[in-house]
């Protein structure tokens, strides 16, 4: 069948699930962040900048 008998004995990671889901989990959330927040720096940016343009141009 593979490396683990049942779903849960692959959950279970022969005693060592908590620590390699955990790594996983915090690797996807580092990943998620690098994703969101340039792009949220970037929509901040870019609407400082359209304030910034107005307020010159009043």
């Amino acid at each position: 069948m593979g490396a683990f008998e049942t779903f849960g004995d692959f959950i279970a990671m022969d005693g060592h699930g908590l620590y390699v889901w955990l790594a996983y989990g915090s690797f996807a959330l580092c990943m998620a962040w690098l994703i969101v927040q340039p792009r949220l720096a970037l929509k901040r940016y870019v609407k400082e900048q359209s304030m910034k343009m107005k307020r010159e141009q009043s």
